[in-house]
């Protein structure tokens, strides 16, 4: 009788403890430095990998990271690869309107790099004749080909970002166009490489994306980033990352209302306490 009884709670209990040990399976782009990259020891490393993995844990579930090509994100996602989204995702109206979204926890800006000892750019009228390097598939490769034909520049994809930069080292390109934590981080390891003009009017937020079925987790990972918010953990990887302490109102610091972003598809309103351990 006791073998049978252990036998039916093996059987029926380990249901929802294995739901709760469940991996969190992640998609990053692991050449995005430094937000994933690549460790000597193995794996990736990074501000969003370290973002992730405190989520993971406050959640209490491991978490299992793919590092791939941005440009074959958004697909694997949608075809159930992956759980959600932890390289730095901008909500474009495309995205929105395909996506789920939580609320966002950080801002960038797109910048120029250029090779040290070039002609800065000082305008994008400048540009005219030039080869503008980009990353395949990001929203900087989306920027430079709906305004290459207005500015008179040319666009070279590569499917990493240090393909793009290389790309500017190696003279096949006047400049790489990026986020600017990208290019200041890339700008303190490459002595070559030489942060330059920022496009006016580009500030975009990064969220987490998932798929637009899966309301139930960007709730539970939004709730998760709220507190780190919160108590300053977000705020404390940025610095640890970007080498400034973030600014009060940051959005490293600053938690939205209700779930996902405020005023834009995916919205949930309704206000929702936060449960900080």
């Amino acid at each position: 009788m006791r073998r049978l009884f252990l036998a039916l709670v093996l059987v029926a209990a380990p249901t929802g403890f294995a739901a709760a040990q469940e991996p969190l399976r992640v998609g990053v782009d692991g050449t995005f430095a430094p937000h994933a990259f690549p460790r000597l020891e193995g794996g990736v490393q990074g501000f969003n990998i370290d973002l992730v993995n405190e989520i993971g844990r406050r959640l209490g579930r491991p978490v299992t990271i793919d590092a791939v090509a941005f440009s074959g994100l958004i697909p694997a996602l949608n075809a159930g690869r992956y759980d959600f989204l932890g390289a730095p995702t901008s909500p474009t109206p495309e995205r929105l309107a395909n996506l789920l979204f939580t609320e966002g926890y950080l801002y960038s800006d797109y910048q120029f790099a250029i090779r040290r000892g070039s002609q800065p750019i000082t305008s994008l009228d400048e540009l005219r004749g030039k080869a503008i390097a980009v990353n395949k598939g990001s929203n900087y490769d989306a920027w430079a080909q709906a305004n290459a034909e207005r500015y008179g520049f040319t666009v070279q994809t590569f499917d990493s970002q240090p393909d793009a930069v290389q790309a500017v080292f190696t003279g096949r390109a006047y400049a790489n166009l990026a986020g600017n934590t990208v290019i200041r981080y890339a700008a303190t390891r490459i002595r070559q490489l030489q942060p330059d003009y920022v496009i006016p009017g580009t500030r975009i937020e990064w969220a987490f994306p998932l798929r637009k079925d899966n309301v139930a987790l960007r709730n539970q990972i939004e709730g998760a980033l709220e507190c780190m918010k919160q108590d300053g953990t977000v705020a404390r990887i940025s610095e640890k990352w970007f080498g400034t302490a973030p600014s009060p109102d940051s959005l490293e610091r600053t938690v939205s209302p209700g779930y996902g972003l405020p005023d834009r598809p995916g919205h949930d309103p309704a206000p929702h306490e936060l449960r900080c351990p």
